[in-house]
């Protein structure tokens, strides 16, 4: 097991033989780690979360309670994921019939925001600095910077680097970043 001596885990928490966990990242009550995992530095993990052995977590990762990350994700660094949202591993399950040997790579690209109780279905990306909003559903690629809400999840508008919700104006109230949209894409603008 590689957990660094700066990482901080309850002793509720599970975490297998092999496992790598980065220096400051927290895992709290009742975690399971799976020995395949590779965590990165200064993340957290809030209760009941389960990690998988085909995981790979950049780092600054955030995964609050009651949320199950299966083999073949990848959350790359300042990933938040919220409570109880949801990843499958496999399209079409069936109880009866054996399918991991289908499971599909599902990627959130840095800085995604991943809302409570949304679901991400297997084989998708999701851009980064995304954000997927409460309860939606995605089912398919989603553009980096989307906001993105509803059953199936569509683009309901564009997110800043900081999380802002953009106006027509495309520029960040927090931070004051400009940005364009091309074709289906949103880029942000050099200074002038």
């Amino acid at each position: 097991m590689s957990v660094s001596d700066q990482a901080v885990i309850h002793s509720t928490a599970i975490v297998d033989s092999g496992a790598e966990i980065g220096a400051g990242t927290h895992v709290w009550h009742w975690v399971h780690i799976c020995g395949g995992a590779r965590i990165g530095r200064d993340g957290s993990f809030g209760q009941n979360v389960f990690v998988g052995n085909r995981v790979v977590i950049g780092d600054r990762v955030k995964v609050q309670n009651n949320v199950s990350i299966y083999d073949n994700v990848t959350l790359e660094d300042d990933v938040f994921c919220g409570p109880s949202m949801v990843f499958t591993n496999v399209y079409n399950p069936r109880a009866h019939v054996s399918r991991k040997d289908e499971y599909r790579d599902t990627r959130i690209c840095r800085g995604a925001t991943l809302g409570a109780n949304c679901t991400i279905v297997c084989g998708v990306t999701v851009g980064a600095y995304a954000l997927v909003g409460a309860g939606a559903v995605v089912t398919r690629d989603v553009p980096p910077h989307a906001l993105m809400a509803g059953v199936p999840a569509r683009r309901m508008g564009w997110v800043s680097h900081a999380g802002e919700i953009l106006d027509e104006t495309l520029v960040c109230p927090r931070e004051g970043r400009r940005y364009r949209v091309e074709g289906d894409y949103l880029e942000e603008l050099a200074d002038v």
